[in-house]
């Protein structure tokens, strides 16, 4: 699967130390962390539990060898033991509960959202360290609640993250990013509403029908281009507490399914054409200018390279054939 995170290595130079992936199991997780250990950086996968099926499906056996420790993103001692014995120079915070299990949970989503996110910032502030990107959300755009955007609780949680990176700023100089990823797509994105399209391409791999409940445009953020900007966030020094929407492209679900038609005619996914209660079309451009140069990926490029991906994937008995 090399030829997933071809396009995002990058130079070890720029990195002092290692660098702390909380979250790494999830999809950006895996994606940062294959990423970052094929670059030859050294990295610290961090979350609740050691599981490596994510990070498995770009790094193949390769997995097993990524240094990994487990515990509770709450649990303030255990990051700063994980930070001291590793001698971390820098993190990339994923960790989180998404929008459905803090609707279900309320209490369990700040806890891991807001107090989480605070333990990292502390950790940064405490041990000095001056590079640290966590992720934000499009949810945000949510808040406060009463325009077009859905509310929900995860949006502000991830709000009340942003106003208390600032403050950690204003008020101890610890700098951080936060990147609001909007609809992520690509290898490792099973989980919730807006990974049906992913989901989509794994079924048609297989043969599948399957029908996205949602249509219209959508934001196509391929899991390798976010990836790619939380490492590149962290590849200097910060300064400030700013914060960046990440988009992708935007392009209708619709026109998704007849770029899957060319490269599988007879598959069986379709659209109900249902619109999304979020922002289609963010700005991009202020994430790039802060950031400099990083791949874009068009979505032409990313659902080929994910069909062929999932169909090799099958094809090695890594993932089942059927669902």
């Amino acid at each position: 699967m090399d030829f997933l995170t071809d396009p995002f290595l990058l130079d070890a130079s720029s990195f002092d130390g290692p660098v702390l992936v909380t979250g790494a199991g999830g999809c950006i997780g895996a994606w940062v962390v294959a990423i970052l250990a094929r670059s030859g950086i050294p990295l610290v996968a961090f979350d609740l539990q050691d599981n490596r099926t994510r990070p498995s499906l770009l790094l193949g056996d390769a997995a097993a060898d990524l240094t990994w420790e487990t515990g509770d993103i709450t649990d303030s001692a255990r990051l700063f033991e994980i930070c001291d014995k590793h001698g971390i120079r820098a993190v990339i915070h994923l960790a989180g509960l998404m929008v459905p299990f803090c609707k279900a949970d309320p209490a369990a989503g700040a806890r891991v959202n807001v107090e989480g996110t605070i333990n990292v910032l502390e950790l940064a502030r405490q041990r000095g360290l001056k590079r640290l990107a966590y992720a934000s959300s499009s949810a945000i755009h949510g808040m406060p609640p009463g325009g077009p955007t859905i509310a929900t609780l995860y949006g502000a949680y991830k709000l009340a993250n942003e106003n208390t990176a600032q403050v950690y700023w204003l008020d101890w100089q610890v700098p951080s990013v936060g990147i609001r990823p909007n609809v992520v797509y690509g290898v490792g994105r099973d989980q919730g509403m807006t990974s049906e399209f992913s989901v989509g391409l794994l079924r048609a791999a297989r043969g599948e029908a399957h029908e996205i409940s949602f249509g219209g445009p959508v934001s196509w953020l391929y899991a390798g281009e976010a990836a790619a900007a939380f490492i590149t966030a962290i590849a200097r020094d910060g300064d400030g507490a700013p914060v960046f929407d990440l988009n992708g492209s935007c392009m209708s679900v619709e026109q998704g399914l007849e770029i899957l038609s060319h490269l599988a005619p007879n598959h069986s996914v379709s659209t109900a054409g249902n619109p999304l209660p979020i922002p289609p079309d963010l700005d991009d451009a202020p994430i790039r200018a802060h950031l400099g140069s990083y791949p874009s990926i068009p979505p032409e490029q990313g659902i080929r390279e994910s069909l062929q991906a999932f169909r090799q994937l099958i094809a090695d008995g890594v993932l089942p054939a059927q669902s």
